[in-house]
């Protein structure tokens, strides 16, 4: 992921995906810092993770998020209790968490993120169509489909699907909702579901792992279409790691091991939530594997 204006966005989510907007933040950068071991500051008596206390499907302080139950599954693994360490995923989510050592890992963040050292990925995701199921869109598979012209849809500014949306000639009549929120006060993803309920939109564009539980929730069940698909630049998949701090090496290779025995489960909790699941090159997983 790199910043340039192109990629503007956050593939970290999302993951609300920062919520929405670290997570938006986390897609757009790219360009991993040198992997020096630093002394290490991870505790040895609980798993600490850093997260944010409203920011569902990922995480919040119930412990309802997909986020949550990988944690829960991990401190299980490691026969060590869980802590958590909340704030906001906003500006300055990494330096008053990770940096200050309150806390030893995140759950959630888009590979290639300079503020953070990441592990290897253990989810590849991707922007996702969200449409009434018995509606005219249900059978559109690509933002090039014609019968998309003239239509309204739902897109979070500044995400990079929004250049999709601009190259195919449909921006012009697309209702815009806002990337950099608190989610504790507002939410996104949740308005524009209710506003394809309501009929106020004709689909819903947004990161796959949010599309996916939305669209379940809230309401009638609305048809996720992972955007598979298209053509255009920027992708729309991307891949999910978790964050540690820059040096940590036997940290992230610990938590790589447990990454890898434990990908079914993780896979498991993933499937529950509805996040679309991509291969290595964004196409769609065989129905086994889903």
């Amino acid at each position: 992921m790199s910043r340039t204006k192109t990629h503007v966005w956050a593939d970290g989510m999302i993951r609300t995906l920062l919520g929405t907007a670290l997570f938006a933040a986390s897609l757009i950068i790219s360009g991993g810092g040198a992997e020096a071991q630093t002394s290490d500051l991870v505790s040895k008596s609980a798993l600490r993770v850093c997260a944010d206390p409203a920011n569902l499907p990922f995480s919040n302080e119930a412990g309802e998020g997909f986020e949550n139950r990988i944690a829960e599954l991990l401190a299980e693994k490691l026969g060590k209790p869980l802590q958590y360490t909340w704030f906001p995923m906003a500006t300055g989510f990494i330096r008053r968490t990770l940096r200050e050592n309150r806390c030893d890992v995140v759950i959630g963040y888009a590979q290639g993120h300079e503020l953070v050292l990441n592990t290897n990925h253990y989810y590849v995701s991707t922007f996702a169509l969200l449409v009434d199921p018995e509606g005219p869109l249900a059978g559109v598979t690509t933002l090039a489909d014609p019968l998309l012209k003239d239509k309204k849809l739902g897109v979070v500014a500044g995400s990079p699907v929004t250049t999709h949306v601009t190259k195919n000639g449909l921006i012009g009549s697309a209702k815009p909702y806002n990337l950099m929120v608190d989610r504790r006060i507002e939410s996104p993803s949740e308005d524009m579901l209710a506003d394809l309920r309501s009929g106020e939109i004709d689909g819903a564009l947004m990161w796959g792992p949010i599309g996916g539980h939305f669209a379940k929730h809230g309401g009638r069940e609305m048809k996720v279409i992972p955007l598979t698909a298209e053509k255009n630049v920027p992708k729309l998949f991307y891949r999910i790691t978790m964050g540690v701090r820059q040096g940590e090496l036997v940290w992230k290779r610990k938590l790589n091991s447990l990454i890898r025995r434990n990908q079914d489960e993780i896979n498991a909790i993933l499937r529950e939530f509805g996040v679309p699941l991509v291969d290595e090159y964004g196409a769609p997983l065989p129905a086994a594997e889903q």
